[in-house]
């Protein structure tokens, strides 16, 4: 890697895809189209592992964590993008959904939507290249995911909006902190090995 291309790697604006060579604009439009298919890709193959919680219509599934990596790590158009390829594909059939198109759990895939393309306009500004910061960006990017994904619920499975915030969000708060505490840890780490590689 060039002086120019590590120099880029800590250059306000860029994200971790941006640091992938594309020599010619039809090159880096392959990359792009690719790195939005994978990160449909990746959602969909995260949100297979399934954990019931007793008591709620919400599982835990892997699809959030993905959803907001592919934000951080694509930024928010390629993000955008690519959530809304896998929110496609799987309201086209694909079974990669926990619940289905048409359950009460797919305002929490809109949500998804919405919060891969802020945490990755976040992620252009600098949100995941330090600790507190990446902390800050995935903990927004839940709160999102909630934001959308609770009322859906309140209204799809006719729960009051109190008794869809104990069983579609209070369960899940211990894992939103270990997932914050991964992306932590493996974004900054990113970036440092990118600078390192120069």
């Amino acid at each position: 890697m060039s002086t120019a291309a590590v120099t880029r790697t800590h250059r306000p604006g860029a994200v971790l895809a941006d640091l992938l060579p594309a020599a010619t604009a039809t090159r880096a439009r392959l990359r792009d189209t690719a790195l939005v298919v994978g990160g449909a890709a990746l959602t969909g193959a995260a949100a297979q592992l399934v954990v019931p919680v007793p008591g709620s219509p919400v599982p835990v599934t892997g699809q959030t964590f993905a959803a907001l990596l592919v934000g951080a790590s694509l930024g928010a158009g390629r993000g955008f993008l690519s959530l809304a390829l896998y929110t496609l594909v799987g309201m086209a059939g694909m079974p990669w959904f926990a619940g289905g198109a048409g359950s009460a759990t797919f305002g929490y895939v809109l949500g998804m939507l919405l919060a891969a393309t802020v945490v990755g306009a976040l992620a252009r500004r600098g949100g995941d290249r330090r600790l507190l910061r990446t902390a800050g960006t995935m903990a927004l990017g839940s709160l999102i995911i909630y934001a959308v994904g609770v009322p859906y619920l309140a209204l799809a499975a006719d729960l009051s909006f109190g008794k869809a915030l104990a069983v579609g969000m209070v369960p899940f708060l211990i894992g939103d902190a270990l997932k914050a505490a991964l992306a932590m840890g493996a974004l900054p780490a990113a970036w440092k090995l990118a600078g390192r590689r120069g």
